[in-house]
C-alpha cells in the first residue's frame, strides 16, 4: 500500500502495526527534516498519528500545549496532533489551521480517528467490508488489497459525466468512499461514526465597516495566512499565471518573505489561451526569478500517467497543464504557494454573474420561457462562437430551479447529450442503482446555506461541490505526482471565513467581481494588471481535438474494447466526433470527459494491463 503512493512521500517510509491495526505513512519532508519521521507518538505512546498535509500554526499550538505540560520529542508540525488530541479528543481538528488527512490510533480506547480538512485540501478514500476499514490517500493503496472489489459505481460515473469529478461521498468504485471535507470518521472495530466539524457562515458580520475598512481586513488576512504558509525547512516558491489570485499571492509573499520569491508560469501554443506575458509582467513588478514553459499537443503523452495518478475518471484538461507545472516547479522547490480559492471566495467565476441575470427571468410567464429555451436550444447546436455556452446555459436554465440551472451550467456532458448517449442498459442500471443526481446535491446545500442572496449561496456549493471535487483534487494529484507540496492561502479557513462575511456586494456588484480582493491589492498592482478580463488555465482543446489530435476520439471511443461496455450509444458517439472535427459545434468537454472514462476502465477495471493506452496518445 505505500508502496502504490510512494510519489506521495519520497523521503521515508513509516508503519506502525499493532493487533488489528496497521499505520503506513510516505513522507514527503518539509519541517523538521532530522526528527520528524512519522508516525508520530505522544509521551507514553498510547496516542499514534500517520499525517498527509500541513499544519500551519503548530509553532503557536505547540507553545500553548507545552505550557499545558506536554513534552515533545520532534520539531515537527505532526507531533501537535497527538498532544492535541490528549486534551480535546474529537475537537482536536477544531484547533487545527492548515491542510490535512490523518489517521490517528487511540490504543487504550482501540479507536481509530480519520480526519480531512475544512475545503478538503488533502483527499481520504476508505472502504469498509465487515468488521475491517481501510484508508487511503488514493484508492490505489486500498485496492491493493484484493478483498476490496474494483466494481464500478455507475451512479458515480453519472456524477462524472455530468460535472467532470465524482460527487462526495461517492467514488467511481462501489466499495470505496471519500470522507468530505470537514468531516471526521471514528471506527470502533464494528461502526463507523461520522461527524462535520466546520461550515462556512455567510452571515455579514461586516457589513458595518466601510470600503477602506473592507480592504484593509482582506490585506491584513491574506499577508497573515501567507506568512503562515511560508514555513518550511526545504526551498519554496510560487506558482503564477498573473491573475487576480496568483498575483494576490505572489504580491503578499513579496510583503512578508525573506530573500527572493521563485516564480513559475505555464503558456500555450494558442494566444487566447496563454497567460505568461501577464505572469512575466507581474514577475518583474516583483522582482522574482521567473521561469515558464510551454505546453502543446504533444503534452498528451502524459495522458496515461495522468489517469493512472488521478485513480478516478477526472475531466478537468487544466490537470494536464498543472502537472507539467508542477514538473517544472519541483525541478527548483519543494513547496509551492497558488492562488487557488481566490474565485469561490470572491465571486470570480462568470457563472455568478449569469445565475444573477437568469434570476431577473423569474417573472417572466412559463410559455415564454419556455419558447426562448427552445429558440436558444436550436441556435446552440447550430453555432461555434464563444457565446454559445452560456446561451446553452440560458436554455436550460429559463424556467428551471435553480439547483437544475445550476448543474447544466457545470456539465460536461449536457443533458440533452446524455439522453441520446445512455444506452438502455446503463439507465437502468442507474435506475437501480438510485444515486443522487448533482442537481439534488447542489438543492440541498442551497436549503441548508444562510446566505442572504443567491450569489452567496452559489459561492457555497461551490466551496462544498466544485472546490473539492475538482480544482483541488486537480492540484493535490498533480503536485504530488512529481512529490511537491502545494499552499493556497486563499484557502486559509479563517481568511475564507472573513470572505464569507463580507456584504455580497464587496464580491460582485453589477459587472464588477472579486471587488474587495482587487481594490486591496491596488497599493500594490497595477489597475491594468486587476482589471485585465478572466482567461482561466484550460490548454485549447478544441484547437488540439480538431488539428494534432483529431484521430485521438475515433481511436478511443470507438474501439471494440469500448464498444463493448454497452455504455454508449455508437451513432451518438460518432455524432459527436464529427460535430467537432466539422466545426459545427465545440464538443471538447464532452469528448475529454468520455476519453477520460474510457482510459479510466482501461487503467483501473480492466483484466488486461493497459500497455496500449500509450500508443493512443504517443
Amino acid at each position: 500500500m505505500c508502496e502504490s503512493i510512494q510519489h506521495r512521500g519520497p523521503d521515508s517510509r513509516g508503519a506502525f502495526l499493532d493487533e488489528g491495526v496497521g499505520l503506513g505513512v510516505q513522507r514527503l519532508a518539509i519541517i523538521d527534516l532530522q526528527t520528524g519521521d512519522q508516525p508520530i507518538f505522544n509521551e507514553d505512546d498510547s496516542v499514534v498519528v500517520v499525517l498527509n498535509g500541513e499544519i500551519y500554526n503548530y509553532v503557536e499550538l505547540r507553545a500553548e500545549l507545552e505550557r499545558a505540560g506536554h513534552r515533545f520529542r520532534t520539531r515537527t508540525d505532526t507531533e501537535v496532533i497527538v498532544h492535541l488530541y490528549e486534551d480535546h479528543g474529537e475537537a482536536c481538528v477544531e484547533r487545527l489551521r492548515g491542510m490535512f488527512a490523518f489517521a490517528l490510533w487511540d490504543r487504550r480506547r482501540r479507536r481509530l480517528f480519520l480526519a480531512r480538512d475544512r475545503v478538503g485540501k488533502k483527499p481520504l478514500f476508505y472502504a469498509i467490508r465487515g468488521r475491517t476499514l481501510w484508508f487511503a490517500s488514493e484508492p490505489r493503496a486500498i485496492l491493493c488489497d484484493t478483498d476490496v472489489p474494483r466494481d464500478v459505481d455507475y451512479g458515480a460515473i453519472d456524477s462524472f459525466l455530468r460535472l467532470g469529478y465524482t460527487l462526495d461521498p461517492l467514488s467511481a468504485f462501489a466499495g470505496l468512499r471519500k470522507l468530505p471535507p470537514a468531516h471526521t470518521l471514528v471506527w470502533d472495530g464494528r461502526t463507523a461514526r461520522t461527524r462535520r466539524y466546520w461550515r462556512l457562515s455567510y452571515k455579514a458580520r461586516f457589513d458595518g465597516l466601510d470600503e477602506r475598512e473592507q480592504q484593509e481586513l482582506v490585506r491584513e488576512q491574506l499577508l497573515e495566512a501567507t506568512r503562515l504558509r511560508l514555513r518550511s525547512d526545504v526551498p519554496l516558491g510560487a506558482a503564477l499565471s498573473g491573475g487576480v489570485d496568483s498575483t494576490a499571492v505572489v504580491a503578499a509573499m513579496a510583503q512578508v518573505a525573506d530573500g527572493p520569491i521563485r516564480t513559475f508560469s505555464i503558456g500555450f501554443d494558442v494566444e487566447s489561451h496563454d497567460e505568461t506575458r501577464y505572469a512575466a509582467e507581474v514577475a518583474r513588478l516583483f522582482g522574482t526569478e521567473h521561469e515558464e514553459l510551454r505546453v502543446e499537443p504533444e503534452a498528451m503523452r502524459v495522458l496515461p500517467q495522468l489517469v493512472w495518478h488521478y485513480g478516478e475518471p477526472f475531466a478537468d484538461a487544466s490537470a494536464i497543464p498543472t502537472f507539467y507545472l508542477s514538473e517544472l516547479m519541483r525541478q527548483h522547490v519543494t513547496v509551492a504557494l497558488n492562488g487557488d480559492g481566490g474565485d469561490e471566495s470572491f465571486a470570480g467565476y462568470s457563472r455568478y454573474l449569469f445565475h444573477d441575470v437568469v434570476r431577473r427571468f423569474g417573472g417572466v410567464p412559463d410559455p415564454v420561457a419556455a419558447a426562448a429555451a427552445r429558440l436558444l436550444g436550436r441556435f446552440v447546436t447550430e453555432t461555434t462562437v464563444r457565446p454559445a455556452r452560456q446561451a446553452r446555459w440560458l436554455a436550460e436554465g429559463l424556467g428551471a430551479p435553480l439547483a437544475q440551472s445550476y448543474a447544466a451550467t457545470m456539465a460536461h456532458v449536457p443533458a440533452d447529450l446524455r439522453r441520446r448517449l445512455y444506452t438502455p442498459a446503463l439507465l437502468d442500471t442507474l435506475h437501480r442503482e438510485d444515486a443522487p443526481a448533482p442537481a439534488e446535491v447542489i438543492a440541498a446545500i442551497l436549503a441548508r446555506s444562510d446566505g442572504e442572496t443567491q450569489v452567496e449561496r452559489l459561492l457555497d456549493v461551490d466551496v462544498q461541490t466544485f472546490l473539492p471535487g475538482d480544482l483541488l483534487a486537480k492540484v493535490d494529484i498533480a503536485s504530488m505526482a512529481h512529490s511537491l507540496e502545494m499552499r493556497s492561502p486563499l484557502l486559509d479557513h479563517m481568511f475564507m471565513e472573513t470572505a464569507a462575511a463580507l456584504p455580497s456586494s464587496a464580491k460582485l456588484k453589477g459587472r464588477a467581481a472579486k471587488r474587495v480582493l482587487k481594490d486591496c491589492l491596488r497599493e500594490w498592482v497595477p489597475d491594468e494588471v486587476l482589471d485585465r478580463p478572466k482567461m482561466g488555465f484550460s490548454p485549447p482543446l478544441g484547437d488540439w481535438l480538431r488539428g494534432e489530435l483529431r484521430e485521438l476520439p475515433g481511436e478511443v471511443l470507438l474501439d471494440p474494447r469500448a464498444r463493448d461496455r454497452g455504455l454508449f450509444e455508437e451513432a451518438t458517439l460518432c455524432g459527436l466526433i464529427e460535430e467537432h472535427q466539422s466545426g459545427r459545434a465545440d464538443r471538447s468537454r464532452a469528448l475529454w470527459a468520455l476519453l477520460q472514462l474510457e482510459l479510466w476502465f482501461r487503467t483501473y477495471i480492466d483484466p488486461a494491463a493497459p500497455a496500449p493506452v500509450g500508443a493512443l496518445v504517443g
